[in-house]
């Protein structure tokens, strides 16, 4: 579902005085000022009480908000079961067994506030939901986002390659450009665009990503040559694995259990040889958190960057 003009539905604390619309001022009084008594579009404080707004209406039905993501809420139901409702910006996603609770929900909703129902979610924020009911699984994949980003960077046509970053990339910052024409040169080049949206393709659906993208993502600054290279190596993995994605689903006697892998590489960055922790954990068998960034710390030894990267696991388990 998506909630029309959103931010228009927040109630402001302070008192916020604007200048007279263009094409509706009143010619008597061209020296008045406006008084707001609504949020609008392009205030700084609109996107947060168009939050508590919302949030205030979930607690006025009895939802609870999440105590790990504000923008997660679930009610008990009668029969033991649970409604989720998940909240980003103006979209919002309602799951729940029971197809008249949604329906009440629905209902609740559409009161409050003008509501746009898209029905069965299919795709959301570039993300592709695809069900089998037959075999009760759920994927979540970014194919057409990812075929949209190769043609954006001219890559559809590109070679595929086996592995998201290949053992010869050594990147480090002697590869960056050195003198103005190979500034100039490099300026063009879209590196900063294009490890944004490996970026979100990586946090959404494709963990098989993250070491890669974290190399890369190191020289946003001032890349070079090699770097640039690297990245189209990535959107050439891209290439022939646009289908990857994240597949849910439960299988009967299965015991639901969370459970954690870390990893780490030691002192992996060619730069300031700090170590790189990777970790991640599934439920049910099923991916559903991953991670892998340098550590802050220079450890002395692999001792060290084990317990290092071990008590981050930790900390992101408990």
């Amino acid at each position: 579902m998506n909630v029309k003009t959103a931010f228009l539905h927040g109630e402001l604390e302070e008192i916020i005085i604007m200048a007279q619309p263009r094409g509706y001022e009143n010619q008597d009084k061209a020296d008045y000022v406006c008084l707001l008594k609504k949020s609008l579009y392009g205030l700084k404080q609109s996107s947060r009480q168009w939050y508590l707004r919302f949030d205030k209406f979930m607690a006025e039905n009895s939802f609870q908000r999440c105590s790990y993501d504000c923008c997660v809420y679930h009610k008990d139901l009668r029969d033991g079961g649970k409604i989720y409702l998940l909240l980003y910006v103006d979209d919002m996603l309602i799951a729940c067994k029971h197809m008249d609770q949604i329906d009440e929900l629905k209902k609740q909703l559409k009161n409050a506030f003008e509501i746009k129902d898209f029905g069965a979610a299919k795709k959301i924020l570039g993300v592709e939901l695809l069900r089998d009911s037959k075999k009760g699984i759920l994927k979540l994949s970014q194919h057409c986002y990812i075929k949209k980003v190769l043609e954006r960077f001219e890559m559809v046509d590109s070679k595929p390659v086996q592995t998201p970053l290949s053992a010869h990339f050594r990147l480090s910052c002697n590869q960056c450009p050195r003198t103005e024409d190979e500034k100039a040169e490099m300026s063009t080049t879209p590196y900063s665009s294009a490890v944004g949206c490996l970026m979100y393709a990586m946090v959404l659906t494709r963990p098989n990503i993250s070491h890669a993208v974290s190399v890369v993502s190191r020289y946003m600054a001032n890349p070079g040559k090699e770097h640039w290279r690297a990245v189209k190596w990535i959107l050439r993995y891209f290439s022939g694995t646009a289908d990857y994605g994240l597949i849910y689903g439960t299988k009967r006697g299965t015991e639901v259990n969370v459970e954690g892998y870390v990893d780490v590489d030691y002192a992996g960055d060619l730069d300031k040889r700090r170590s790189l922790t990777g970790y991640l954990f599934t439920l049910s068998s099923c991916t559903i958190n991953w991670k892998a960034s340098l550590q802050s710390v220079i450890a002395l030894s692999t001792t060290e960057t084990k317990y290092t990267a071990a008590a981050e696991a930790f900390k992101e388990a408990i």
